[in-house]
């Protein structure tokens, strides 16, 4: 057991893509975890498939570093990768109660971006001090003196106090595996991430809980194991715990007492038993099936109750329903209203920034998160275990404030070519945003500003659209304001199939003349799917199943080859953030479908003039 002026519990603060995972691979190789021998991937810390494929951290990671420096002393370092994306938040606040300091990372040529601000904020309300390191320093657009400068005036904004802003900073290339004071000596390059640990041991001050005294540990992550159950992550803030001891678990609902199962301490990248954890460290314990997260687990001695950790609430949410379509149970193994609930429960034991409500029906529910993406990436990962489900349009958590009804602001960054910025500005306006600076970056434009988070919903896609594809959407929850009216985000309507079977060359080509297809031929389609976008404001009822008549009178011409344009194929987070209050996404193992929430073509029409007698007898 490591004594408490021994260990240095870190946090890395970054942005998407910065390149934090990648330095964290580099400090784990140079301290001698990975054999010289041995096969490794890059990204480590990226375990999820999900994280992989995207290329974002979304779930916290600890791992532990024993560090030898020149004085021949070994210090444990706790290194701690927090997700990039606001999304996430509700790990990030709750992962950086474990942490004495951080390592705030930003790329040599973006600098700090909306979610660095945002993490970076939450650590100096709870007094964090920063080492800025600029990553990237290779790049050929690196622009290493104005990002230190950028990151010195995020900190002034965020109101940090004069210790904090006397940050030190060090350049690295987290690829290539250095970190050094001085950019331009390539020589130092060679000690590789040296300087940045004997930084992280002046700079990051030791845990000041006392080794002595009553126990104190704070749960701040779950983990689950088939064989063992529930296992409990987080730090020993007093005294020591030993495996097998009797502890009181305080949680919401009043305090349980019970026994501490296996200890592990953090090694690596893995875990390793232990019979004691003292004061700082970092650890996980088996058994207590009880503790929650925000638990404070005591001795039964002294049991002092730890203030619980404050998470943002969530912003948005969508409704959750049983697959009712034609082709429902044929993809999936988990189809049924309980099955979804039992699975959205396990959820909620680790993922704290979810919400989960009855919903109108007995099968469906609502699911509130942090933004589009957390959602996204929950309804991925039940795809991925075999569920079918049915979710409606996001829509924004609105709040009542002294009596008037405010909705969720966000600031924004959009980097695009110079030549998309009108388009880009364009659709911040019309969507009710602000525009707050114009900036070049590099050779490309940074367009800052504050915009509703309704009118988010979907633009990510239309940015793509009028930017060729290169404009880049970041953003992040800024403060509550008086809600606006309600406005539409889509100006086209679509194209609603009448009819269930196979998608036809022959349909496909007549639709296409007036239209952008969602399917191709051969494609499986139904009553009610959405199968295109209309070129008008309104929606049409088409038969893309429909096949040529043959007759036993012979053609004069041949036939013509047939060219069709190509299908739009839909991701996720793209079908959620296209569809319309009326319409919904269908979510299987093997597909991803937009369809109308009405199937039938004949109910869906009462519906209308139902809406349109009830609007007239709210004008008269």
């Amino acid at each position: 057991m490591p004594a408490p002026d021994a260990i240095r519990n870190v946090a890395i603060i970054a942005h998407v893509d910065h390149g934090k995972t990648t330095l964290v691979d580099a400090i784990l190789a140079q301290s001698g975890v990975f054999r010289e021998n041995a096969e490794r991937e890059d990204c480590v810390l990226d375990s999820n498939p999900l994280e992989r494929e995207r290329g974002i951290t979304i779930l916290s990671k600890n791992c532990a570093v024993d560090w030898r420096y020149d004085d021949g002393e070994v210090m444990r370092v706790n290194v701690i990768d927090t997700p990039g994306h606001a999304d996430f938040g509700g790990e990030v606040e709750r992962v950086l109660r474990m942490a004495d300091g951080v390592l705030l990372l930003v790329d040599a040529a973006e600098g700090p971006m909306p979610q660095t601000r945002f993490v970076l904020g939450k650590a100096l309300g709870i007094g964090l001090r920063p080492i800025v390191v600029v990553n990237k320093c290779d790049k050929a657009d690196a622009r290493i003196e104005a990002v230190v400068d950028s990151v010195f005036d995020l900190l002034v904004d965020l109101g940090a106090d004069d210790e904090a802003l006397d940050f030190p900073v060090l350049y690295a290339s987290g690829r290539d595996g250095w970190a050094v004071k001085d950019p331009h000596d390539e020589a130092s390059r060679e000690t590789g991430v040296k300087m940045l640990m004997d930084t992280v041991r002046q700079q990051i001050p030791a845990p000041s809980n006392p080794g002595e005294g009553p126990l104190r540990f704070q749960v701040t992550s779950l983990d689950r194991n088939d064989f063992v159950g529930r296992i409990v992550i987080g730090r020993v803030l007093g005294g020591s715990m030993r495996a097998g001891m009797p502890v009181i678990v305080h949680g919401e609902e009043g305090r349980v007492q019970t026994r501490t199962g296996r200890i592990l301490a953090f090694e690596g990248l893995g875990r390793r038993e232990v019979e004691v954890v003292g004061a700082g460290d970092l650890c996980a314990i088996e058994g207590l099936e009880t503790a929650g997260i925000g638990d404070t687990i005591t001795c039964l001695e002294d049991p002092i109750t730890l203030p619980r950790v404050g998470i943002d609430e969530p912003t948005l949410h969508m409704l959750f329903r049983v697959n009712d379509g034609p082709f429902a149970g044929r993809d999936g193994k988990f189809v049924t209203s309980r099955q979804i609930r039992d699975r959205l429960d396990r959820e909620l034991e680790a993922n704290v920034a979810l919400r989960v409500e009855q919903g109108p029906t007995a099968e469906s529910f609502r699911v509130s998160g942090r933004g589009l993406l957390h959602l996204g990436v929950l309804l991925e990962q039940m795809r991925r275990e075999g569920y079918e489900v049915v979710v409606g349009r996001p829509e924004v958590v609105l709040r009542e404030i002294d009596g008037t009804v405010h909705e969720p602001w966000e600031r924004m960054s959009v980097d695009a070519p110079p030549d998309a910025s009108g388009p880009v500005i364009e659709q911040v306006g019309a969507r009710g945003g602000e525009v707050v600076s114009v900036d070049p970056v590099g050779n490309r434009i940074r367009i800052e500003g504050l915009i509703p988070a309704r009118g988010l919903i979907g633009m990510r896609t239309r940015l793509l659209n009028a930017s060729g594809g290169e404009a880049i959407l970041h953003h992040t929850f800024e403060e509550w304001r008086p809600a606006g009216p309600p406005r539409r985000d889509r100006a086209n309507g679509v194209m609603v199939s009448t009819e269930t079977g196979r998608a036809t060359t022959y349909a496909l080509l007549t639709l296409s003349e007036r239209a952008m297809m969602f399917v191709e031929p051969g494609d499986e389609v139904y009553q009610g799917m959405i199968v295109g976008e209309n070129s008008r404001d309104n929606d049409l009822d088409v038969n893309p199943a429909k096949s040529k008549a043959f007759s036993n009178m012979r053609e004069a011409n041949k036939d013509a080859t047939v060219v069709l344009k190509a299908a739009r194929r839909m991701t996720l987070e793209m079908a959620l953030e296209y569809i319309a209050e009326d319409e919904a996404v269908e979510i299987t193992p093997v597909a991803i479908r937009m369809r109308k929430i009405v199937l039938a073509e004949v109910e869906r029409r009462r519906q209308v003039r139902r809406d349109r007698q009830k609007t007239a007898g709210v004008g008269n």
